[in-house]
Order: C-alpha cells, then sequence, then structure tokens
C-alpha cells in the first residue's frame, strides 16, 4: 500500500476499508508513514468525514495498536467519564475521588488541551510532583490501593492516539467527529472500564459549537459503546460560557478544592453533580441519575470526596501539603484587572475568546512543546446574567510574564458584553441520552 493512495483516496471523499486504515495508522507508529502524511490524512478526514464503519475500525485499530487493561484483582465495577472538552471544564478533578469514595472504582486515563480548550493532565501537573505516568502494573497497583488512578496514555495504552492527538492539536482537525469518537473510545475501552458517562459540550466554547454536530457526537458514542458491551450515558450541557470562576491550571484546581471544601459554584457544582450521579447509577449504587445525585451531594458534605482527593494526590506522588495551602492563594507574577466600561447586564461571556486568552497567558500550548505556566490563567468576577455597574470589575488575568499578560489583554477585549436587559439563559443541562 501506498500513503498517498490513501490520502488522496480520503480526499476524494471515497470509503476506506480496514485494510487502508490498519496500514495507514501502524504505519505511522512504525515510521513509515511521516508526519506530514498523517496532518494530511486528518485533514482528508477533517473535510470529507468517515461513516459509521470507518470510525469503527479507526477506534478498533487505535486501541489494538497498545494493550487493554483488565482488572482481574479489582472486585468493584468500574465507571469512568469523558467531557469533549470546554473552558474551566474541570469535573474530573471532583468526580473522581468522588465516585471512587461511593465504592465505584475509576481507572482514568486522561488527554491535555486540545485547541481553546484544557486539558485534565495539564490541571494535574499543576500539583508539584504529581506523577501521571505509571506502569500497567502500577495502574492496576493504585486503583486497588485507592479506587481511583488518574494517569495520561503510555506507550502502551492506545499509543496511536497519544501521537495523533497531539498532532490534532496544532493542525486545526480537532472539530471532527470521527477523530474524536475514536480518539475518546480507544481511551475509554483501552483503560478497561465497564461504563462510561461522556459530558458532551456544546456552544461557542465547545471543541463541537453546533448542537446537531453534539448530538450525533453523542450518539456514535454510545453505539461505539454498545458495540464494545460498554453501559454509557450521554449528557448534553452547555459552553456558552466558562464553567465555574476559574480559567488556568492551578486556578482550576484551586477552584475544585474551594467546592470540595464547601463553597458554592452553582454551575459547577450543579454539572458536577449530574455527571456524578449518572455515574453512580451506571456503577449500580442508585436507581436513578437523581438517586445518584443525593449520594454524591452528600459525598461533598462530609467531605469524603476531599479526603479521597488528598489520599489520590498523595498516592500518586503529588505534594498533599501544597494542596492544604490552597487557600494562600498562589499566583502568577503579573496580573491586570479588567472593569466594566458600562453598566448593565453581563449578556455573553464568550468562552472561545477566554479559552485563546489562557493560551496567550501561558495555560495552553499553541505548538506541542510548548511550557505551560501553572500558575496562569483568568478568574471571572462576573458571570452571564450578572448585574455590573460601570468601572466593576469583570475579571482579571494573571500570567508570568509582562508580554504574556499583554496578549491575553487585547485577546479578551470582546470576550465579555454587557446589555441593558437582563439575559435569558441557557440551560446548563440541555438533555441526558441513554
Amino acid at each position: 500500500m501506498n500513503p498517498v493512495e490513501i490520502i488522496k483516496h480520503k480526499r476524494n471523499n471515497n470509503i476506506l476499508s480496514h485494510d487502508d486504515i490498519e496500514y495507514f495508522i501502524n504505519g505511522y507508529l512504525k515510521g513509515d508513514v511521516t508526519e506530514y502524511q498523517m496532518a494530511a490524512f486528518l485533514m482528508a478526514v477533517y473535510f470529507n468525514g468517515m461513516n459509521d464503519d470507518e470510525t469503527f475500525y479507526l477506534t478498533e485499530i487505535m486501541l489494538n495498536s497498545g494493550v487493554v487493561i483488565d482488572h482481574p484483582d479489582l472486585k468493584s465495577v468500574k465507571i469512568d467519564k469523558h467531557s469533549t472538552g470546554g473552558v474551566g471544564d474541570k469535573t474530573s478533578l471532583i468526580l473522581a475521588p468522588q465516585i471512587a469514595s461511593c465504592g465505584i472504582a475509576v481507572p482514568m486515563i486522561s488527554g491535555r488541551g486540545l485547541g481553546h480548550t484544557g486539558g485534565t493532565l495539564d490541571k494535574l501537573e499543576s500539583i508539584p510532583g504529581f506523577n501521571i505516568h505509571y506502569s500497567i502494573d502500577d495502574f492496576r497497583r493504585i486503583i486497588i490501593q485507592c479506587g481511583v488512578v488518574m494517569i495520561g496514555q503510555t506507550d502502551m495504552l492506545a499509543p496511536a492516539d497519544k501521537r495523533i492527538y497531539s498532532l490534532r492539536d496544532v493542525t486545526a482537525t480537532v472539530e471532527c467527529i470521527p477523530l474524536i469518537t475514536s480518539s475518546i473510545m480507544s481511551k475509554k475501552l483501552a483503560e478497561g472500564a465497564d461504563g462510561l458517562v461522556f459530558d458532551i459540550k456544546i456552544g461557542q466554547g465547545a471543541n463541537l459549537p453546533d448542537h446537531e454536530q453534539s448530538l450525533e457526537l453523542a450518539k456514535k458514542l454510545l453505539a461505539i459503546s454498545k458495540k464494545f458491551g460498554k453501559k454509557a450515558i450521554a449528557i448534553l450541557t452547555d459552553m456558552e460560557q466558562p464553567l465555574g470562576r476559574n480559567i488556568g491550571n492551578w486556578l482550576e484546581v484551586e477552584e475544585c478544592i474551594e467546592l470540595m471544601n464547601g463553597k458554592m459554584i452553582p454551575d459547577l457544582y450543579k454539572l458536577n453533580n449530574v455527571l456524578a450521579g449518572a455515574m453512580i447509577y451506571l456503577g449500580g449504587k442508585a436507581g436513578s441519575i437523581e438517586e445518584g445525585e443525593k449520594i454524591a451531594n452528600q459525598k461533598l458534605i462530609d467531605k469524603s470526596t476531599y479526603k479521597k482527593f488528598l489520599e489520590l494526590v498523595e498516592i500518586q506522588k503529588g505534594d498533599v501539603d501544597y494542596i492544604k495551602d490552597w487557600a494562600n492563594l498562589k499566583r502568577a507574577k503579573f496580573k491586570k484587572e479588567i472593569f466594566a466600561d458600562e453598566s448593565g447586564f453581563v449578556s455573553k461571556m464568550h468562552a472561545m475568546d477566554f479559552g485563546f486568552t489562557a493560551i496567550e497567558l501561558g495555560c495552553g500550548r499553541k505548538k506541542t512543546d510548548d511550557k505551560i505556566d501553572y500558575l496562569a490563567g483568568i478568574i471571572l468576577k462576573k458571570k452571564c446574567g450578572d448585574e455590573v455597574k460601570k468601572g466593576e470589575l469583570l475579571y482579571e488575568l494573571y500570567a508570568e510574564t509582562e508580554e504574556k499578560l499583554a496578549a491575553g489583554v487585547k485577546r479578551s477585549e470582546k470576550a465579555v458584553e454587557i446589555s441593558a436587559a437582563k439575559p435569558v439563559l441557557p440551560k446548563l443541562i440541555i438533555d441526558i441520552l441513554e
């Protein structure tokens, strides 16, 4: 086979066979297919898509490019959650220990930021010492000891997706349903979960902003889950404005710790508990999502979630004292406050603009080898629907250099809109599909 012919075949909107896809993916791992050829292939798929069979083949081939973990010594049911990506989307940091505290195992393999959206691994690595690189044997050991493990992809787990994931981030091929589906499912199937909850973001801050596309993705994820014999629920959620008030790696960890210690952050709390309720329901610990929400809420109230989070940080070599010191407000070197230039109501907080602002500040990557500034980020002082007076503080920007701060200020100039009338806010939970 010839990589150029396969690229041309998909470029011309033809259907690829299992053998075509297998040759191309395995050839990429072996070095027979170059980075620029894979980039061209991804762009061809981005523009022409893949049918259900092609998407299934791609998922299966990426899954089988590595090891599929089994858990012979683990007696608990294993449930995981995956988000399609958003700005300020930090629920995994709460959900994983929360669900583990219910006696349900959470084998979580997470990713880094994609495009303007943040990544769980980058947030975890803002905790000094936190190790996301473990062997499969250690993965099994930690989940038996702690009930939860949060790692990145190793060279053994869906290695094809690991390499393609990074390339998608810098080739503008993130927003593609078959690529998203195969990426998510190859990781989740590799970790050995029995059931999956998908948080499908909809809105201009999502990787798939369009409602119909997001609905299609939800249905494809449920269909692929069923083909592989996994229980699954898809929850469609709003991403028109950032989730919570903090954007940036350590800032988002800090906000999660605040919630785990009793602070009410309404949208983060609501979304987290619906996702937790669905996970508890799939794990057989509740008869409905609503009943699961009540159980999840109790795990926040009695601090079981926070205690399990500390246990997770300790077992994965993170600095527990750094976490316990969260209230001392660790911040980047330079700060800029942005004030309202008129009175009214906050009608828009463009999540995509804030996502790209965060990248300018140093929270994400423009190139695969860019270094992240873990303390950089944004703190929102207002959210959509809030009344604001002229001269009142809207948000704060933090960066490690004055140059990055200036770039962030410029990128955020049109992120907030103020109107005379109070806006009608979209529903946070748009739909639930089982």
